[in-house]
Order: C-alpha cells, then sequence, then structure tokens
C-alpha cells in the first residue's frame, strides 16, 4: 500500500464522461508517491489518455477527485498545474508551435522568471543537451517525426516540472532515440522526479518500469510491480497486451524440460543464465 505522506497524486472516486456521453473512466482510485516511476498501460479506448489530461486539467472530473500535493484541480489553473506538471503528447506537432527549434525552446524557457541572457544560455545548453545544435534553425515542421517528439520533450524538460507524463514515449523512436530517452528518465528519477508512461510497449515497460497500472473499459484492472502483472497471462489478455518475450521464452524453456530459476526474469538474466548453461555444456563435453 502506498504511503499517504508520500502520496503526490491522488485521484479518488473519479468518473469521467465527454460531452457525447462516452464514459471514459469509471471509479477511479489510484496514489502516485512522488519520486515513482510508473506505466499505464491498456487496450486502445481504456482510458489511459483521459486519466492522464487530467493532470494539467485539460480535463475535470464530471465526479471524484483529482488531487495534486494535496490540491484539488478543480480550484487550480491550468498555468498553476502547467508550472509543476509537464505533458508530452502522443503526437508532438500538438505542441510545437514556433518557426525553428531554438525559438520553440526560448517559448518554452519564457514561462520562467529568467533574464534575456539567462534564457539565451539555457536555450544553447539544451539544444547541446537534446543534439539539436544543428538544427537550431530548423523548423520544427520539417524534423523527423523522433527528433520531434525529442523537441517536444526538450520544450517541457527545460521547465524542469516536477511531474514528467509521457504518452507513448518509445512511439516512432529508433533504438538510439529509445536509449537517450532511457538515459534522461534514469537521471531524471535521480532527482526525485515522479515519471509516469502511458505506452503499449510491453518490452520497454517490463524492462525499465517497476510499477504498472493496467486499464480496460475506463477502470483499473490491477496496479501493481510490473514484473508480476505482466507475467499474468489473464491480466495481460485482459489489457490486450502480450507476455514480454523474455518471459515467453522462460515458459518455453520449461516446456521442454529446462529448470529455469524462478530469480530469471529480466533479459540480462535470461543471458547470464544462457550463457552460462552453454559454459557449462561446452566445458562437459570438453
Amino acid at each position: 500500500m502506498l504511503n499517504d505522506m508520500n502520496s503526490l497524486i491522488h485521484f479518488q472516486d473519479v468518473n469521467f464522461s465527454y460531452p457525447n456521453g462516452t464514459i471514459a473512466l469509471m471509479e477511479i482510485n489510484l496514489k502516485i508517491n512522488r519520486g515513482e516511476t510508473i506505466a499505464i498501460m491498456g487496450q486502445n479506448g481504456a482510458g489511459k489518455t483521459t486519466l492522464i489530461r487530467m493532470l494539467n486539467g485539460l480535463l475535470r472530473p464530471t465526479s471524484g477527485r483529482v488531487l495534486i500535493e494535496g490540491e484539488d484541480i478543480n480550484t487550480s489553473s491550468i498555468g498553476s498545474l502547467s508550472k509543476k506538471i509537464g505533458i508530452i503528447f502522443q503526437n508532438p506537432m500538438h505542441q510545437l508551435f514556433s518557426n525553428t527549434v531554438e525559438e520553440e525552446i526560448k517559448f518554452s524557457l519564457k514561462s520562467l522568471d529568467l533574464s534575456k541572457e539567462e534564457v539565451e544560455q539555457k536555450t544553447i545548453s539544451i539544444l547541446n543537451e537534446y543534439r539539436f545544435e544543428k538544427y537550431a534553425s530548423h523548423s520544427p515542421m520539417n524534423l523527423s517525426g523522433g527528433e520531434s517528439k525529442k523537441l517536444a520533450i526538450a520544450s517541457i524538460m527545460c521547465r524542469d516540472p516536477d511531474i514528467l507524463v509521457f504518452d507513448e514515449p518509445t512511439l516512432g523512436q529508433d533504438a538510439n532515440e529509445i536509449k537517450f530517452f532511457l538515459d534522461m528518465l534514469k537521471k531524471e528519477s535521480k532527482k526525485e522526479k515522479t515519471i509516469i508512461m502511458v505506452t503499449h510497449n510491453v518490452e520497454f515497460a517490463f524492462e525499465h518500469v517497476p510499477r504498472v497500472v493496467l486499464m480496460t473499459n475506463g477502470r483499473i484492472l490491477a496496479d501493481g510491480p510490473t514484473d508480476r502483472l505482466l507475467t499474468n497471462q489473464t491480466l495481460v489478455s485482459r489489457s490486450s497486451l502480450i507476455l514480454p518475450n523474455v518471459y515467453k521464452l522462460k515458459l518455453g524453456l520449461k516446456t521442454i524440460g529446462w529448470e529455469v530459476p524462478d530469480n530469471i526474469i529480466k533479459k540480462a538474466d535470461m543471458v547470464k543464465f544462457l550463457s552460462n548453461y552453454f559454459e557449462k555444456e561446452k566445458s562437459e563435453v570438453n
């Protein structure tokens, strides 16, 4: 059970319906602690994106409450919430408005109490950190899908919000871009940032996210340790997800008679187990 003293975000009996009558969320009760990294997963239409849009006040509960640091979002302005929370949407073009990459970063920094010189210095620092030096004068519209998503992330990260929310962060990203994103997550996690990801990427969540919330049809189906929930065939099927590859391999090996220890969970565990197994086989043959 989560510690109420550390609870940063609290959904209390939240229900939400769109103006056309579509019910998107039902009886949502969820606590997220300061400094946690969690993934919210489920099929399309499960209510994941509706849930995160409440965090910055874009949507408000039809009933129930959403508390952030004990404050009800219904009494908070979008402006005040945006200082605490940075949301990077699935389609980065929905939040990129400037003519150039450099101007996009400067626009985001204008919300901070910085001098003109400080904005210039911080812009250069962000461009270097996110490897946008050679694209500074380029239009965001001319960037690749992966680069435009990275720019959207940079434009939010430069404001240094305490809560980071990513909607499908690995979608459309190549291996190098995913590694860059993962390195950034690790760095922010060390700073006690609260990180929330909506994702269909089972492999990424299983390897790198300690807690998962599974949703279906507007409700929370399960909430707990990722390595327990994403290896539960019933829960995974009901969430319209698939089992992680390393777990499927583990099941397959057991089916053909291999004794695979229970503590073989992540890819690194399996690689080490197989390496040791074949080294032993090789030595016995010799």
